[in-house]
């Protein structure tokens, strides 16, 4: 059974670091306010792996288009990609809706990163998925597009808040809690929306015959079966600050650095089933009459 956890428990470790087969980040959104540059330069400087795919909306090419926003954190996470292509890393962009010029360039080969329309990864246990940002199965990015930018003015918004939210909290001696996340889980529509794009995504690995679908674009982490397809999104560093890893021996693992980090406070969240059994058993027992 693949294994998911919150908080890395077994990984190979050298010399302060953790070595990973494969690692899966998404929806970074450099060049945003919004951006957890600090908690991913955190997570990049612990860690090494064999290969890297960049799973879409890296750089935030709409909120560019309105004003330039570019600290030095943001210019420190593209040399950190940069130097671990240059090392050896095989780095896959796929890009995504808010980075989509870079589409025009899929098949080019950038300082040693490959950009891709989207790719399949194989797992060291054969396992095959589908990488895709996931964009294409957005209805409202497809049919509306002038709905998709005003959605992302307001969702600028609530993250701009949670910026200031967060600065609060640290003052007075709390860990990271996103607003934004919250107030996503208490729309009705949004947890529609969140579930037809997962049955979407889950049907096009289905078309293409692969065993499931590594995504991002809805800044939402998850792993669990869809049918007969083990669907995964390997979450944001905006709101969520996750990251799928794959280990050696080719269980994959959803890591929530900021939890890891201790820079998010305790609660429920933390205390989810840590593996894929334990979240089937955890939902036969709530199921078991009384």
């Amino acid at each position: 059974m693949t294994a998911i956890s919150v908080n890395e428990t077994d990984s190979d470790t050298t010399g302060g670091t953790t070595h990973y087969r494969t690692v899966f980040l998404s929806d970074i959104h450099l060049g945003t306010r919004g951006c957890q540059a600090a908690l991913l330069l955190d997570f990049i400087r612990s860690m090494e792996c064999d290969t890297l795919y960049l799973v879409g909306d890296i750089i935030d090419g709409w909120k560019m288009k309105s004003g330039w926003y570019w600290p030095q954190s943001h210019n420190d996470v593209v040399q950190k990609v940069l130097r671990m292509a240059r090392k050896g890393v095989s780095v896959i962009y796929i890009p995504g809706n808010h980075d989509d010029r870079v589409r025009d360039f899929c098949g080019v080969h950038f300082g040693g990163v490959i950009v891709a329309r989207d790719a399949i990864f194989e797992t060291a246990t054969g396992l095959r998925f589908l990488v895709t940002h996931g964009d294409e199965f957005d209805g409202v990015i497809n049919h509306a597009k002038w709905l998709a930018f005003l959605g992302d003015w307001a969702y600028r918004a609530l993250l701009s808040l949670n910026t200031s939210w967060n600065l609060i909290r640290h003052r007075m001696g709390f860990g990271y809690w996103s607003l934004s996340a919250f107030v996503k889980v208490k729309v009705k529509n949004a947890l529609q929306f969140i579930e037809n794009f997962e049955a979407a995504v889950a049907d096009e690995a289905r078309r293409r015959g692969v065993d499931g679908v590594i995504c991002g674009h809805i800044h939402k982490a998850e792993m669990r079966r869809i049918g007969d397809i083990l669907y995964i999104n390997d979450g944001d560093w905006v709101e969520s600050c996750t990251a799928l890893v794959e280990h050696e021996d080719g269980r994959l693992e959803l890591i929530d650095w900021a939890s890891r980090s201790g820079l998010r406070s305790t609660g429920r969240a933390n205390t989810a089933p840590n593996t894929a059994q334990d979240k089937m058993s955890s939902t036969a027992t709530e199921a078991a009459p009384a």
